[in-house]
């Protein structure tokens, strides 16, 4: 376990790890099934318990064959298995006189979640690290740089080459533009009425120009509380074209919403309907656009497009547009203020990208969201038509999307499913936008499935980087990925940063703050001086003076320059479109009566199906009531900020470090019951005969009481482990004559689960000696959990050892399979079976007369070697009647060899290839002398190890005993250990980890092999130690946290 937190130097990394390693050295005896069932984590499919990363470091001298008149050469072969998610494995080499010559490797890998190209990266990050702690031991190890030169250079500059030369201009040019080229062209359709370019932009120029009358001009804005018409339109035109920029409000907000943007705005006027009242202060500027005496005053102006002579100051670029207010994570609103330098910019890009935008776009949502930016002036730069209208569930209700349809919409992912059940015209027949929440390629699927001519884009952007910042396309005929869609790379006059918390480049495929920088960026928060120094920084990567917005959202790039969402780095989070704050929601909850604390989350209980959930805790002595928690919430909070459902709880659940435990609040309407009641005894009692029996089952084997075993009660849970649940599998089998896999009893650990399966010290240690061996040998701690795997999984060759030897000449077949037969004569290891009698596996060590080696011999051509050896180290051992130990000798022709050794790993690890060759060697030797080989009988076999070993460790439940004593340390020093190491991979974590590997090579030069001696002597470490504190650093640097497992 390496403990990076604080941020401290390396050297004080070392000392760390030499602590932790030199008590783990001293607690080592405890069996690493043992451990497991000492700190019983989480048990999980998806990735091995306790540690996903491995080092091993091999610093003994490799074993040779020697075989007499052949020459022998290992060859590099990999068993295409994987065990962890990494495996990191190196070997020192030394000259003749003991000089460090570089250390040689690879990292093995889990290929289901990795990428070559991705762990081959790793390699180099390593090195890397390794280079630059061995070079300054005294610096932190937050600031270690992972990439190259080139690779920052790639990263800041070639994935960021967006410039596109853009004319400056104001929104209001951009449109006038059109309508003088297309006047007659349909620019809005809503209620069955049709408007020109040339109608629309009249009536907006004689609007205008009284606003301009009443005091309207550039650095002003002007609220706009209109329903969605082409009132609202003209009128929003009318403002940009006095100079001002526009505020939209929503009517449909709650008062006191409403309220505080026009206080916290001030605009010069809110233009409005005499319907709409009490919606803000009496001394706030108000026009009546629906006024028959006003409607008269802007019919008498003169309809030519005002100029800068005609407003009350020149119009300039960096004038703000507009201003939409978005949510804020102290409970209050925030303004944020966009220049036209910024939204031109981008409707000149998005002009050139969305061609469906020439035809009908259909503007289906509030102008107070930014969506409405691209749906409404994207059509309006590029000739085409907006129409306003709903999507509704009612198709009636859709009677001119019907006749018309639509080429260009955007919405967010959540509508989608809206899109499928709406009449076909709904849906865009040339591009669709989704953006404003995160896109699954699943969510998607369905609708392209039936719409696959149309160009889906997946778009990202704050509203502080004027809607829209970066794109995925989907052109009919891409492949859509699983999982999460990429947003893609940034658009014009824009870049993008993946940082860490010092600022720096994160390597691709690791998680970091998302930073925007560029031409798009909002000038900052209205009257928020302070957030907006805060949030828009300057930018280290661009031109002096330049910015860059901070947005508070994770994300990573894939290796080929696209970008990968993965949600908000704060509390802050969008639904439905809608960007949410949870703070603003949580200050509202806790402002309600008998509240006294809450907290808010989105949840995804139910794929596709993302809800607001509020949890609160009554004061002391008061009682809430959900219901009438969300009516207040209704009257403060807008429609998409109101929790779906609000649930009571005693207490927020807490972390072990007192923050509050996210994952551990329940679902909203949890009513299952599979709570236990007084007494710790199960409410629910077993339902059926099966229920009953199994129940009795779990109690026995478990040693508790049956009445304290409810159906719904998970068997490891409740103290059970691996081959307490082979014993239940036996007990089951004798008592109810089924047979169950270890399997499935590890995917259905509980009782109703099964019944739905069947259904369907200091003393001196004593040295190991031969002992009299009961009828049935136990397995030692490190053959029963290889045993269990192998009943869970069934026999296979992820556990295989594998050497490969090329040889040339004159081979012996003969005297070679005489020769491996006397070496498993040898060791009775290597002529071990294991069956089982009720579920309780024993070593069954056969005779050596009866324990002949399987030793396969074929003659092949040299194009038939890579898949023959390939097919031999893959071999699966079924342990329970099949020897331990393979050989395959390939022949290409007389004096050209490959031979392939396999030992499962219950029989032998890597140490053990030493002892086998040296065996080998002799035996050879001496067979092909005509005679079988003499030497020393072995002292102890592996089975008098099992037997001292149990003697040694004692039993758990002795508080005496050395198992007891480890036990207790580890469970200490484990505690809170991380589930699963967060590590950038290629792909999700499938639902059952597999074993499929790969693996890349490793090498340190010999200068930093010499750099690494030195620094571990000079802090008394071990180049082990030194090895485990970098792997740390780069696990650390790659996103995995401050602690860090490695077995």
């Amino acid at each position: 376990r390496t403990d990076l937190s604080g941020d401290p130097t390396f050297a004080e990394l070392l000392d760390r790890v030499r602590e932790t390693d030199l008590n783990a050295y001293a607690h080592q005896d405890l069996p690493f099934e043992s451990l497991v069932e000492a700190v019983n984590p989480t048990r999980s499919t998806d990735h091995q318990p306790l540690y996903q990363v491995m080092l091993t470091l091999q610093n003994h001298e490799a074993q040779q064959l020697d075989l007499p008149g052949l020459s022998v050469e290992t060859s590099s072969w990999n068993t295409q298995a994987s065990r962890r998610d990494l495996t990191l494995t190196l070997r020192e080499r030394f000259g003749p006189d003991g000089e460090p010559q570089g250390i040689d490797g690879a990292i093995q890998f889990d290929a289901t979640r990795f990428s070559r190209e991705r762990v081959e990266a790793m390699g180099r990050w390593f090195r890397q690290a390794l280079a630059s702690l061995l070079d300054d031991a005294e610096q932190r190890v937050g600031s270690v740089d992972l990439l190259s030169a080139a690779e920052q250079e790639e990263m800041l500059r070639t994935w960021n080459d967006t410039a596109v030369p853009t004319p400056p201009g104001t929104l209001p040019e951009l449109f006038q533009a059109q309508a003088h080229a297309t006047p007659d062209a349909t620019a809005l359709i809503a209620d069955g009425s049709h408007l020109t370019y040339d109608d629309l932009n009249r009536r907006a120029n004689r609007l205008a120009r009284l606003l301009i009358e009443r005091g309207v001009g550039p650095e002003h804005i002007v609220a706009l509380a209109l329903p969605r018409s082409p009132e609202m339109i003209a009128a929003l035109l009318a403002v940009l074209k006095a100079g001002a920029a526009y505020l939209p409000v929503d009517t449909e907000y709650p008062v006191d919403r409403i309220r505080f943007m026009v206080q916290d705005a001030r605009p010069t006027l809110v233009l409005t309907h005499t319907g709409t009242v009490g919606l803000w202060t009496d001394d706030t500027p108000t026009v009546f656009l629906d006024d028959p005496a006003l409607q008269a005053q802007v019919a008498g102006r003169e309809a030519a497009d005002p100029t800068d002579a005609d407003r009350r100051s020149p119009l300039d670029p960096a004038h703000p547009a507009y201003v939409i207010y978005t949510s804020g994570s102290t409970g209050t609103p925030k303004g944020v203020a966009v220049p036209h330098l910024a939204v031109v910019d981008y409707l000149r890009d998005t002009s050139r990208r969305y061609t469906g935008a020439q035809g009908v776009a259909l503007l289906h949502t509030s102008l107070s969201f930014d969506l409405s930016i691209t749906a409404l002036f994207t059509p309006l730069v590029s000739g085409g038509g907006v129409l306003l209208a709903e999507l509704r569930d009612d198709p009636q209700d859709n009677e001119e999307i019907r006749s018309l349809g639509c080429d260009f919409l955007k919405a967010t992912p959540s509508h989608l499913a809206l899109l499928e059940d709406l009449p076909e015209e709904a849906s865009p027949r040339k591009e669709l936008l989704l953006g404003g929440e995160a896109l699954l390629g699943e969510t998607l699927r369905k609708w392209r499935a039936g719409h696959p001519d149309v160009t889906v884009l997946n778009v990202y952007g704050p509203t502080e980087a004027s809607v829209n910042c970066t794109e995925f396309r989907i052109d009919p005929g891409d492949e859509l990925p699983d999982g999460p869609v990429p947003i893609g790379r940034p658009m014009a006059n824009t870049q993008v940063y993946v940082l860490d918390a010092g600022l720096r480049p994160v390597p691709p495929g690791v998680p970091g703050e998302l930073y925007v920088a560029g031409a798009c960026l909002a000038r900052g928060y209205l009257n928020r001086p302070g957030l907006t120094g805060l949030r828009f920084v300057a930018d280290p990567y661009g031109p002096a003076g330049s910015r860059m917005y901070r947005t508070g959202d994770l994300a990573r790039w894939n290796s080929d320059g696209t970008l990968v969402f993965m949600g908000r780095a704060d509390d802050q989070v969008k639904l439905r479109g809608f960007r949410i704050e949870l703070g603003e929601i949580e200050a509202a909850l806790t402002g309600c009566a008998q509240v006294s604390r809450a907290t808010a989350m989105v949840r995804e209980d139910q794929e596709g199906d993302r809800r607001l959930v509020g949890y609160v805790v009554p004061e002391a002595g008061g009682s809430v009531d959900p219901a009438e928690v969300r009516d207040v919430l209704a009257q403060r909070l807008p429609e998409y900020m109101v929790p779906s459902a609000v649930v009571v709880l005693d207490g927020l659940p807490l972390t072990s470090h007192g923050k509050l435990d996210r994952k551990a609040l329940p679902a909203p309407d949890y009513t299952a019951d599979t709570g236990n009641g007084p007494g710790g005894r199960p409410e629910k009692p077993p339902r059926d005969p099966r229920e009953e029996i199994l129940t009795g089952l779990f109690a026995e084997v478990l040693g508790v009481d049956p009445d304290r075993v409810g159906p719904d009660d998970d068997f490891f849970a409740l103290g059970g482990h691996s081959l307490l649940a082979a014993r239940v599998i036996g007990r089951i089998r004798g008592a109810m004559g089924a047979q169950l896999g270890i399997k499935a009893f590890f995917e259905s650990p509980t009782v109703a689960g099964l019944a739905r399966q069947l259904g369907g010290s200091t003393a001196v240690r004593p040295p190991i000696v031969p002992v009299v061996r009961p009828e049935r040998m136990p397995l030692s701690f490190a053959q029963r959990r290889l045993w269990f795997l192998y009943r869970l999984e069934g026999p296979g060759s992820t556990y295989n050892g594998a050497a490969v030897l090329r040889i040339s000449g004159a081979l012996d077949a003969q005297a070679l399979r005489a020769a491996l037969g006397d070496v498993m004569a040898r060791h009775e290891a290597l002529r071990t079976v294991f069956p089982e009698v009720d579920g309780r596996p024993y070593q069954h060590i056969l005779p050596a007369a009866e324990a002949r080696p399987e030793v396969s011999v074929e003659t092949l051509d040299e194009a038939e070697l890579a898949a023959a050896v390939d097919r031999a180290v893959r071999h699966p051992f079924d342990l329970a009647t099949e020897l331990p130990l393979r050989a395959s000798l390939f022949t290409t022709d007389e004096h050209r060899h490959m031979l392939v050794l396999v030992i499962h790993h219950i029989a032998g690890d890597g140490w053990s290839m030493g002892p086998l060759s040296r065996d080998l060697s002799a035996a050879y030797a001496a067979r092909r002398a005509g005679r079988a080989p003499t030497w020393t009988p072995l002292p102890v076999q592996y089975a008098d190890y099992t037997l001292w070993q149990r003697e040694l460790l004692g039993a758990e439940d002795d508080p005496e005993s050395l198992l007891a004593a480890q036990v207790g340390y580890w469970r200490e020093a484990l505690a809170g250990i991380p589930e699963r190491l967060e590590l950038p991979t290629d792909r999700p974590y499938p639902e059952r980890a597999g074993y499929e590997g790969g693996a890349v090579p490793v090498r340190v030069d010999a200068a930093l092999h010499r750099a690494l001696i030195d620094l571990a002597r000079s802090r008394q470490t071990t180049v082990f130690m030194v090895l485990q504190a970098a792997v740390g650093v780069l696990l650390h640097r790659l996103g995995a946290g401050t602690d860090i497992p490695i077995g």
